[in-house]
């Protein structure tokens, strides 16, 4: 019992910690840069910028409206958001995420960011759990 809620605990806190959040109106004739052309130009902070991620895109108004992830200028994927919809894209190194509004009207997003973690570094994490439990149990 005491196993999975420290391993529970454990998700959450590497949850929290890896993650970023920001929430955009976008205007009809206003396409924006979330994320990969750097400090100033872009909209949010990925806080992995310069590694790979996860780009997590909610649209959180009426209208739907459309991502672009490119590099180095070439368009290598638009995909539509719907009403109520999320999309996780992953962006490399290098990528860059858009967001390209509904020429109807005004439209709302909300853009996150994750960490890509790999097979070892989750592997790592999980080992730390049996260590963790020693140290709660010894009083």
């Amino acid at each position: 019992m005491k196993k999975s809620i420290l391993a529970t605990c454990l998700l959450f806190l590497l949850y929290f910690e890896v993650s970023a959040q920001t929430e955009f109106v976008l205007e009809p004739s206003q396409s924006m840069i979330m994320t990969g052309k750097g400090t100033g130009q872009d909209a949010t902070i990925n806080p992995f910028y310069g590694e790979d991620s996860y780009g997590i895109v909610k649209n959180i108004g009426e209208r739907p409206f459309s991502i672009r992830i490119q590099t180095s200028g070439n368009i290598l994927e638009e995909i539509p958001i719907q009403k109520g919809e999320t999309k996780k894209v992953k962006l490399l190194k290098g990528y860059e995420l858009y967001l390209d509004p509904n020429p109807d009207g005004l439209a709302k997003a909300r853009a996150d960011y994750g960490k890509i973690i790999d097979q070892e570094t989750f592997r790592q994490t999980l080992s730390i759990i049996p260590s963790m439990q020693r140290l709660i149990t010894i009083r």
